[in-house]
């Protein structure tokens, strides 16, 4: 009798938990159904429908947005995991405005062996302490010291340039601008010259671009996704020795600051051998805090480090990349460009200010309109950790929201003629009445870019040294370029330009 009420006891339990399970999940499905999308499958939900080639994927994802452009909503299944891609205005405030809806999406965590849990992959308490602490960080007035660099380094890849310029052949910019902004960004992260432009087989460079290619084809590929699996085949073992490369030399560098004093934040401090202002670089402000706070550990400034480094080269470069084929593609953009250079800067060949830069005012529509065609970013992707309701309807809990941005900012209702290159879309007078969360390059919200001005910053000198001593003309079109929109959009082909001397 006591073994008959001790079995009943176990069936009524696990009947209960199987009840629980089952009626969550037929919440989120009978809740998720609500929303229009391609007919899916059980067990594998929507997975087969996915080209494998990352360009023919890229294009199906258009295609199903064009579909339920309307709404601005689609609905699909990853397997069991419901995911809803939002990509108008009005339904990406619900997310992006919300400090509750904050956790990356699950494809983030393989970015956690290189960047740890800092400010791109944490959530939660963590996130907002994180936050908080680095926003000081990148004031306009230390983003000002940054101007150097920036200038230095973009002298460095327009001197480069001169050996293509006025040649028949076209040639490949995007890599020419990538060992740019890694040049740029390792002075500025960490205060280290690495001479990407002089020599890009450097084995710190080297691992970045290639660590970057590997976790964009690991998020592809579910069958990659278990560590078990990934650590023991081609790609895993070629991802321990990048990890081991950059891990190497982030610590390194921090070990070695720690034990030379303190420099001044304020930028005052002298050189002694080089004669001149010894530069600051993210990694002294971060050290800073360390000596204020041992809260704040050497792990924690690595995974910061580390983090700045991924995020701060490969958008920064596809950015400016794409800004020189548009420019490239439309001569009429290209005459006001040069003559607002020209108005500036005359025959000048000098450093570019800060105050340059605000009246660089056609500069700054062209890179905003190139950002609204090519995104640095064109996808988000967050995990719901309560129920949301998107336009009146309830988004469960669970459910992975992938906000368009690449979709959102070709919508028709708040960009006329959408696919047309028109930089007069951002002058004052043309985007005041534009819904705010219908162009965010950046992102929005709580979430948004914390570097998105040093971004710009660094992206507008770079193209203004360029078009001041060259034209350009490029000989493909967006389309031919091949974009490829994974974690991060850019070109699979490159970008072929000729370069003209200015006279």
């Amino acid at each position: 009798m006591v073994v008959s009420i001790g079995v009943v006891s176990v069936i009524v339990t696990l009947s209960a938990i199987l009840t629980y399970f089952l009626a969550k999940i037929l919440r989120v499905f009978h809740l998720i159904s609500k929303f229009d999308g391609p007919p899916a499958l059980p067990i594998v939900g929507n997975a087969h429908l996915f080209h494998q080639d990352a360009r023919e994927f890229f294009k199906q994802q258009e295609e199903w947005m064009k579909k339920y452009e309307s709404k601005g909503i689609m609905r699909l299944w990853l397997g069991p995991m419901p995911l809803l891609g939002v990509y108008k205005a009005q339904h990406m405030e619900v997310v992006m405005s919300s400090s509750r809806h904050i956790k990356k999406g699950y494809v983030y965590t393989f970015l956690h062996p290189w960047l740890g849990r800092g400010l791109l992959t944490s959530t939660g308490q963590k996130w907002f302490h994180r936050r908080k602490l680095l926003t000081p960080t990148f004031h306009f007035s230390i983003l000002q010291n940054f101007m150097d660099v920036f200038n230095e380094q973009s002298f460095i890849m327009a001197k480069k340039m001169e050996k293509f310029a006025d040649q028949s052949e076209p040639f490949n910019i995007f890599p020419q601008i990538t060992y740019c902004v890694l040049d740029i960004i390792c002075d500025t992260a960490m205060g280290k010259s690495i001479n990407a432009q002089g020599e890009g087989d450097n084995e710190y460079v080297t691992a970045v671009i290639s660590m970057t290619n590997l976790v964009q084809e690991r998020m592809k590929k579910p069958w990659f996704w278990p560590d078990l699996l990934y650590d023991n085949i081609q790609s895993g073992k070629k991802h321990a020795n990048n990890l081991r490369v950059l891990h190497d030399m982030t610590t390194k560098i921090i070990k070695q600051r720690l034990q030379e004093p303190p420099r001044a934040l304020d930028g005052s401090e002298k050189d002694e051998v080089a004669g001149k202002r010894r530069r600051i670089a993210f990694l002294d402000l971060l050290l800073q805090m360390h000596r204020e706070d041992p809260s704040f550990t050497l792990e924690d400034i690595r995974e910061e480090v580390d983090t700045f480094m991924f995020e701060g080269h490969d958008t920064t470069a596809a950015a400016a990349s794409w800004t020189i084929l548009m420019i490239g593609r439309h001569p009429e953009v290209q005459t006001r460009l040069h003559e607002e250079l020209d108005e500036v800067f005359g025959d000048s060949d000098r450093p570019i200010t800060a105050d340059d830069l605000q009246k660089l005012q056609y500069l700054n529509c062209v890179f905003k309109e190139t950002l609204r065609l090519c995104p640095s970013v064109p996808m988000i992707g967050r995990d719901l950790e309560e129920d949301c309701v998107i336009d009146g309807k309830v988004v469960p809990k669970g459910t992975l929201v992938v906000l368009g941005i690449y979709a959102l900012h070709r919508d028709p209702e708040q960009f006329p003629d959408p696919e047309k290159f028109d930089p007069d879309r951002f002058l004052l007078e043309n985007s005041t009445k534009r819904h705010p969360y219908a162009y965010v390059p950046f992102s929005a919200g709580p979430r948004n870019c914390i570097g998105q001005k040093f971004a710009m910053m660094e992206d507008k000198v770079i193209l203004a040294n360029l078009m001041r001593k060259f034209s350009v003309e490029a000989i493909q079109t967006m389309e031919e370029t091949n974009p490829l929109g994974e974690l991060i959009m850019r070109p699979r082909d490159g970008i072929y330009v000729k370069l003209s001397r200015r006279k």
